[in-house]
């Protein structure tokens, strides 16, 4: 299994990073993608992703932090440069849910990303909440270009699912599918081809069940993992077979 998406230098994994390590790889799990939210936080992700092999990072700013944390080509560009184990660009995107930061900064910095992704021939890492229409309409504006998107911890519907998926797009399945009310969002993973489909847990957020309210870690994925393969009426040996090589085939080709 990889969590292909999670958040290390949040605590309280940052002050456990040996044990999370630990329980992840007797879990059975084989990489971890640790995201950045902003500056600060890639300045701890690049830290982060020298403790251990099977770990990566990633070079973003959140969409709530779009306000505080501009940047251009050259601070993607240098720190590219300089972390091999840095694998993605992101978390970047809109959130209109919260609207932490101003949506036109929002946009802005989703389009700065977008470019450092083309750019530098990396996925873009794409968080979206109450902004489908616009995401894809910004996406769409690259449609001719090589760029890879990974909706995180996709919640959309499955109108927002079909428009991207012609957009060269893969789907991250988080703990929400486990969640008793996540119906509709488990038929359009029922829906989406399982060659575009991972797993994460976005922890410390959003445990699954049976751990749903309680801080979440990497080495929780499996009961994610365990709930995605039912849905896709697969042996769960197969469901992570899969998203690993989709995985694989995302950050490393």
């Amino acid at each position: 299994m990889i969590d292909s998406h999670c958040h290390l230098d949040h605590e309280p994994l940052l002050s456990n990073l040996d044990g999370i390590i630990q329980r992840s790889k007797d879990a059975g799990i084989e990489k971890i993608l640790t995201i950045s939210t902003s500056i600060e936080s890639f300045s701890r992700v690049k830290e982060i992703v020298k403790k251990d092999d099977i770990i990566y990072g990633s070079i973003g700013i959140h969409p709530h932090e779009a306000d505080k944390n501009f940047v251009d080509s050259g601070f993607f560009n240098k720190n590219l440069r300089e972390n091999k184990k840095i694998i993605g660009i992101g978390e970047t995107g809109l959130d209109y849910y919260y609207d932490n930061s101003d949506r036109k900064k929002q946009i802005e910095s989703f389009k700065i990303h977008i470019n450092a992704a083309i750019e530098n021939n990396l996925p873009l890492i794409v968080h979206s909440r109450n902004a489908e229409e616009n995401t894809f309409n910004i996406l769409n504006e690259y449609k001719d270009t090589e760029l890879k998107i990974l909706m995180h911890c996709f919640t959309g519907s499955q109108k927002f699912a079909e428009d991207l998926l012609n957009l060269n797009t893969y789907f991250s399945a988080s703990g929400i599918i486990t969640f008793k009310n996540s119906i509709e969002l488990q038929k359009t993973f029922k829906f989406l081809p399982l060659d575009r489909i991972l797993i994460e847990t976005d922890s410390p957020f959003l445990a699954p069940v049976p751990y749903r309210g309680k801080k979440n870690e990497p080495s929780f994925i499996d009961f994610t993992s365990k709930k995605l393969a039912e849905i896709k009426d697969i042996e769960k040996s197969k469901l992570d077979k899969i998203t690993t090589k989709n995985f694989d085939n995302l950050f490393f080709k």
